[in-house]
């Protein structure tokens, strides 16, 4: 049965998630929003925490086995500090996770030690593309065999940290489903375009990549020739993305809070005037309500099982739920909300992303 206490070893990386977030990331957010990089050093000093080495193996450079719950755990964690930042400190995950579910012996035995090593090694992955009916699963972006290797044509939109990644897992269409195909940065007809600038997550470098006959050797599909099992990546991705907006909401919810306590009116603290009180109360069963649904789906992943379902409603809930609540944070604010003296207007501008972003974090 699932449980809702974290084990000995979760409690001790939660203790040091939420020292690094509040330390390292929540006081530095606004300035890296407003100057479109994060801090230097941050990515090195979030690698020391050692997630995703936790999640690779001995065999392959690791010191861990790769948990779901976990990787949820640490996600809501890392995007109350700043979702930004917690996306640039899972990009490597991007590759890492994939190859290690589903990738061959060899793809294992070279890229998985590339992540498990004293410095920050950035990855990407490339999934959505630039039109209004994406469907990860009826890709445009196209895999063609030619003369024993795979030529990648197609543009993907909102790739993170492409233009600092060594490797880029590239998702395609082949013989009508989704794989995916690892790119190297230096690959012949790959080219990573210029920052997008977008309402949120102004801190995470986001780009256009560009396939223009992209020659990629047959050994670097994903899994080989039997390629890879998408609806597994595609839901460790979406649980991911539901935690990190989780953080998201559970930051505006605290905030919105502990302002709504403070700011007085007519007399009294604003929590205590029955509309403000109600959509606290509201603001606060959702966020647990996303959380507990994102751990399910994390468990079921966990169990082997098929957790397509779950992972998917988990996503859609968070998605709105997100948005919802960073919205009623402004409200609580009232003025204050709308201006950048406080960061309820940022988290609402990051909020606003989830409900496009598709394959943008994974764990």
């Amino acid at each position: 049965m699932f449980g809702f206490e974290p084990s000995e070893e979760q409690a001790t990386l939660l203790q040091a998630l939420r020292r690094f977030a509040g330390r390292e990331m929540r006081p530095h957010a606004r300035e890296a929003d407003e100057a479109g990089h994060l801090p230097e050093g941050l990515p090195q000093a979030g690698w020391e925490l050692g997630l995703l080495p936790a999640s690779i193996p001995e065999a392959h450079g690791g010191f861990g086995e790769r948990s779901a719950v976990t990787g949820v755990l640490a996600a809501e964690e890392l995007a109350w500090g700043d979702v930004s930042g917690a996306m640039a400190l899972l990009a490597p995950n991007l590759v890492a996770i994939p190859v290690l579910l589903c990738g061959t012996a060899e793809q294992k035995r070279e890229l998985l030690p590339r992540f498990c090593g004293d410095a920050y090694a950035a990855g990407s992955s490339a999934l959505l593309e630039p039109r209004y009916d994406f469907d990860p699963h009826a890709l445009r972006t196209r895999a063609t065999r030619a003369n024993g290797a795979y030529v990648l044509t197609g543009t993907k939109t909102n790739v993170p940290c492409a233009a600092d990644a060594e490797w880029m897992l590239v998702y395609a269409e082949l013989d009508g489903a989704t794989q995916a195909f690892l790119v190297r940065k230096d690959s012949p007809g790959l080219r990573v375009a210029d920052r997008e600038r977008n309402l949120g997550l102004n801190a995470l470098a986001l780009h256009t990549v560009e396939l223009q006959g992209c020659v990629v050797p047959a050994a670097q599909r994903l899994g080989g020739d039997a390629g890879c099992d998408f609806a597994l990546l595609l839901g460790a991705s979406r649980v991911a993305l539901a935690a990190l907006a989780v953080g998201v909401a559970r930051a505006a919810y605290e905030y919105s809070l502990e302002y709504a306590k403070e700011r007085t009116a007519f007399g009294e603290p604003i929590a205590r005037r029955q509309a403000i009180a109600f959509m606290l109360a509201e603001m606060a069963t959702e966020v647990e309500a996303a959380r507990l649904m994102a751990w399910e789906a994390a468990w079921r992943l966990d169990q082997g099982g098929d957790a397509a379902r779950e992972a998917a409603l988990a996503k859609n809930f968070a998605d709105d739920m997100t948005l919802a609540v960073t919205d009623r944070a402004v409200q609580i604010l009232g003025g204050h909300g709308y201006i950048r003296d406080h960061p309820v207007e940022m988290w609402l501008r990051n909020a606003r992303g989830f409900a496009v972003l598709e394959g943008l974090a994974i764990v």
